[in-house]
């Protein structure tokens, strides 16, 4: 008796184990694999992508995109990508080791970077690098979905007509977000069109809507730098002549230097934080592009509007 309960046993954890392979061989196996390193990527690539393809971004909510790493399993999707899609730029300090072994390798891969008009940072601190922070700008990001679109169409078997319908509809989106941004930030008067933050993310933003970079509280283009005195009293200088009463914090990064600046500079500073190389998770403000870039307008025009 104990040998027939063993083989029943034995019979139904192999049908068990047909249906569980048949099912992880059914989810989405029969699409084509998108990957994309950032969040903010990921969440442009999938309204676009639609149910065309399978999209896996690699970037958790709130993470840093220039130091999250990844898993062994994350890192063999990117080997076995249709398509992988990066921020490029430099932004990916961590992740560049996995890009560069599946560029290597021959996956496919769109760099957002190599696609847009690109811009050096304005600090000289950074010794005239490439900006990554393209996002920013709506305007870059629409030339981002177009080379998208473009390499998407060149996968076999994706549904085309989908990716097209896809893509004209989050330009639209793009364009609406775009007249809502230049329409708030036009109400903001020349002589307080300032921006300082915590890290140098704005420069887009600045070049396209007629702001003025102060500075920056992180010197350079990372998030893993840390500033010094000489830093931190520069800056202090420059609000102070600039007569900044609001300064801008990222979401990402704690709000701790900055508030040590708001110190030093001995004047009534305001800190508004932003979000800013990072979505959020759902209900937290920024959990994709437009709500994260629509709040940023409304906090940038509420906290430099007289």
């Amino acid at each position: 008796m104990r040998m027939l309960r063993t083989g029943a046993l034995l019979t139904a954890t192999a049908l068990i184990g047909v249906a569980i392979t048949g099912c992880a061989e059914g989810t989405g196996s029969d699409r084509p694999q998108i990957v994309v390193t950032t969040n903010i990527l990921g969440d442009v690539v999938e309204n676009v992508v639609g149910d065309a393809a399978e999209v896996t971004t690699l970037m958790k909510p709130n993470a840093d995109p220039h130091s999250f790493e990844i898993s062994a399993q994350e890192a063999a999707r990117m080997d076995a990508a249709d398509l992988l899609v990066t921020n490029g730029l430099g932004l990916e300090e961590g992740l560049q080791r996995h890009i560069d072994r599946t560029a290597s390798a021959g996956v496919p891969t769109l760099v957002a970077g190599d696609v847009i008009d690109v811009l050096p940072y304005t600090s000289e601190d950074a010794g005239g690098a490439d900006d990554p922070h393209f996002w920013t700008d709506p305007a870059r990001v629409v030339d981002v979905i177009d080379a998208l679109e473009s390499a998407l169409l060149d996968i076999d078997g994706i549904d085309v007509e989908q990716i097209r319908a896809n893509a004209d509809d989050y330009l639209a989106e793009l364009a609406e977000l775009d007249e809502e941004m230049s329409a708030a930030f036009a109400e903001i008067p020349a002589d307080r069109r300032a921006l300082v933050t915590n890290h140098h993310v704005f420069g887009y933003l600045a070049d396209r809507f007629g702001f003025r970079l102060v500075g920056a509280v992180i010197p350079g283009g990372t998030t893993l730098a840390a500033p010094s005195a000489a830093d931190l009293r520069d800056l202090t200088d420059a609000i102070d002549e600039a007569c900044v009463r609001t300064i801008f914090a990222e979401s990402s990064q704690p709000d701790r230097l900055i508030q040590v600046l708001a110190s030093e500079a001995g004047i009534e500073v305001d800190v508004v934080e932003l979000f800013t190389e990072s979505l959020t998770e759902p209900g937290e403000g920024a959990h994709t592009y437009l709500t994260m870039m629509r709040a940023n307008t409304e906090r940038i025009a509420d906290g430099l509007n007289p």
